[in-house]
């Protein structure tokens, strides 16, 4: 089994700062929010389109997928009694010249071995498209 630990501790009243290994991000968790800062929610949307990107990476030598460049957009959708995420929505766009039927093959690996999107699928509504990057963009 792997293992990862971090650790996050208040730097003032504006935020806070989380390490792991020889990186640091700092944390929005000032009640006003902050610009310069991901907040807990982002963070979590953030680490969904890691995973993706990350399972991309992995997965596309196995396939000999050829692609030029990639980009996750994520939004998500806030309930608030309770508290937690409704839904998250995701939109794959792929730099590649692969078929239809290759696309939809790597979006079908993406969502079965991604360990944090599989983890959020469990605990709220997880729903997205892959599709090619447009010609001349």
């Amino acid at each position: 089994m792997l293992e990862y630990t971090i650790q996050a501790q208040r730097t003032d009243d504006h935020g806070s700062l989380a390490t792991t290994k020889e990186a640091e991000i700092t944390i929005d968790t000032d009640l006003q929010g902050r610009a310069d800062a991901f907040n807990p929610a982002e963070l979590l949307l953030a680490a969904v389109a890691a995973c993706m990107l990350k399972s991309i990476e992995r997965v596309t030598p196995i396939l000999k997928f050829e692609l030029r460049g990639v980009e996750v957009k994520l939004h998500g959708t806030r309930q608030d009694s309770p508290p937690k995420m409704h839904a998250i929505d995701y939109e794959i766009v792929i730099d590649t010249d692969e078929s239809d039927h290759r696309l939809e093959l790597l979006h079908k690996n993406v969502r079965k071995y991604g360990t944090i999107s599989n983890t959020v699928a469990e605990a709220t509504q997880l729903e997205g498209t892959i599709r090619r990057r447009a010609t001349g963009v």
